[in-house]
């Protein structure tokens, strides 16, 4: 590999270098297997493996591999992949389950929420400007391959999105401390939006002035301390849990 070359597979560890080239990197045998096999385009592999062959596979050694992987403990593959262009139309979630999510900013969080939503059927996830980069290396190793399955749309004004979708008398849920127990709520549907919170502040009170139901997931029990709140890709794996099976 020319050292040109390395530098600007280094560079895109940065979001902005990802977003002029309009791709990211992703790492790993099975991942880079899945994307070679699905609708994303695949601009060029590197592999370790002599063994893996194709016109777009360049085979690097481990020196090289560990010079431009992302990752602290490299793999022996690695792919450039173009950016997916989602296109988000509110009037199209009408009548399915989505998420909103109002400034996750931890990557790991967010790369769980991403598999989540693919384990649970949730197709569209709707992100604040405030959010994580779904493109981030962390969210892409972390989403394991969920992310080749499930559109995620950046949005400006998340409040807007939501208040549009209100209008289209779509259900707007979101988990507050003054919410109705889910367990009890007879509210909970197939279709709607979930809105999942900040991880220090929740949710913001702009969005939560959008929320048709208010839900709680109680404590156990629940006149005991307890932590002050759960982990929200914890949080948002029990709320869909809950959500599908009531379907």
């Amino acid at each position: 590999m020319i050292k040109a070359e390395i530098q600007q597979l280094r560079a895109l560890k940065d979001k902005r270098a990802r977003d002029e080239e309009r791709v990211f990197i992703a790492e790993g045998e099975k991942i880079v297997g899945e994307i070679l096999n699905s609708h994303f385009v695949v601009r060029k592999v590197y592999s370790t493996d002599e063994k893996l062959r194709g016109a777009n596979i360049e085979h690097v050694t481990k020196q090289e591999m560990e010079r431009i992987s992302q990752l602290t403990t490299p793999t022996s593959t690695l792919a450039v992949v173009e950016q997916p262009r989602n296109t988000l139309s509110t009037s199209k979630l009408k009548g399915k389950l989505s998420l909103a999510l109002d400034g996750v900013q931890n990557p790991g969080n967010l790369g769980t929420i991403v598999r989540l939503a693919d384990w649970f059927g949730v197709e569209d996830i709707i992100c604040s400007k405030e959010c994580a980069d779904c493109y981030n290396p962390k969210v892409v190793q972390a989403t394991m391959g969920a992310i080749l399955r499930v559109r995620i749309h950046y949005v400006d004004d998340l409040v807007k999105v939501l208040e549009e979708a209100k209008t289209m008398d779509m259900n707007i849920y979101g988990t507050l401390l003054d919410g109705k127990n889910i367990y009890n709520d007879d509210s909970l549907s197939q279709s709607g939006i979930i809105v999942m919170g900040n991880e220090g502040r929740g949710i913001s009170e702009e969005c939560r002035n959008t929320l048709t139901h208010k839900l709680l997931i109680p404590p156990y029990p629940a006149d005991c301390p307890t932590s002050e709140s759960l982990n929200v890709a914890m949080a948002t794996g029990i709320i869909l849990s809950e959500f599908r099976r009531r379907g």
